[in-house]
């Protein structure tokens, strides 16, 4: 688990009120990626002209639903998580968690224009996969 640095705040995106996330859930240290999955997208892709943990990426998704952003409230160890299994999470950017963590309420989420695909995004990222022989939940562009 070299891929994430645990003295970073966890996040956890989320259309439901929660106090405590379940086993098996999913945890990021990526804020707009954890808003991202608050919104319930099909499909989320990351502009990322530089390095995928630093500033100048962006997260962008096809999510519509209002939700709800939360910071785990307690230590996380290397045993509390994994990596989640999706291909997407080549980076690390995606874990499930072990056992039961406590969660704080940060904000109710509302989609923004700049975090939306556009069609034309759609319609290239699915091109690309379809090259690739993929259908993946998420996309890289460069």
């Amino acid at each position: 688990m070299s891929d994430c640095d645990f003295s970073q705040t966890w996040y956890h995106g989320s259309q439901q009120k929660l106090t405590e996330l379940r086993v098996g859930s999913s945890i990021t240290q990526i804020r707009d990626l954890a808003k991202a999955f608050s919104h319930r997208p099909s499909l989320v892709s990351r502009v990322c002209p530089g390095e995928f943990l630093s500033d100048d990426y962006r997260v962008k998704h096809n999510g519509v639903t209002p939700g709800f952003l939360y910071t785990v409230s307690e230590e996380i160890g290397p045993e509390d998580i994994y990596p989640h299994p999706h291909a997407a999470n080549a980076d690390g950017w995606e874990w499930l968690t072990r056992r039961e963590l406590k969660l704080k309420f940060i904000e109710k989420t509302i989609v923004s224009d700049h975090e939306r695909l556009t069609d034309e995004d759609i319609t290239e990222i699915r091109r690309k996969q379809r090259e690739r022989g993929e259908e993946t939940f998420s996309e890289e562009s460069d």
